[in-house]
């Protein structure tokens, strides 16, 4: 087989790889979930799911870590700007893979204002794409989910270099609320 062809089948299955890492696109229902959560005052094991959330605009955003200092300048960053997404009528709603218990201490130290869902399985992660198995840990990513149960926005590079991807989130969200 000459190189070229070599490439374009490389290229070719890297395409699918990608493509099957982004299960979701934006219009499409969100799987049925239901998650624990902790908060600065509690910890609750029944948690909260998609059914609880019907007919509200939610974000679930994404993290791999809690106290590392990236994430904790991510979700610090969705904290301080609260008030700016309850206008925006949207529930910020973070996740990632830690232990409600850990979540709880992370919420009392930063004073955060929502819940912190934990998917400590990896299971919902791994159905939107976002779940590192090599890492154990979600990559970085954020769902906005409609008060019908459907995708609006969806970025699931959510990169908090700069504050382009931040900003653009807020656009998508002033969009929806109209």
């Amino acid at each position: 087989m000459s190189r070229a062809i070599l490439y374009v089948v490389l290229v070719s299955l890297a395409a699918c790889v990608v493509t099957a890492q982004q299960p979701f696109r934006v219009g499409d229902p969100v799987p049925d979930f239901r998650l624990p959560y902790a908060t600065a005052d509690t910890i609750n094991f029944d948690g909260i799911g998609s059914k609880d959330l019907a007919e509200t605009r939610y974000m679930l955003a994404f993290y791999p870590a809690d106290w590392s200092p990236a994430c904790t300048k991510e979700i610090c960053g969705f904290r301080d700007a609260v008030k700016e997404f309850a206008e925006l009528a949207v529930e910020v709603l973070p996740v990632s893979a830690d232990l409600v218990f850990s979540h709880h201490e992370w919420a009392k130290q930063h004073k955060l204002p929502f819940k912190l869902l934990s998917d400590y399985t990896g299971k919902f992660g791994r159905r939107l794409g976002v779940y590192r198995p090599e890492q154990g840990m979600f990559r970085r990513s954020v769902f906005v989910v409609g008060p019908d149960g459907r995708f609006e926005y969806i970025d699931f590079d959510y990169s908090i270099t700069g504050d382009a991807d931040f900003i653009a989130l807020k656009e998508a969200l002033a969009r929806l609320k109209k």
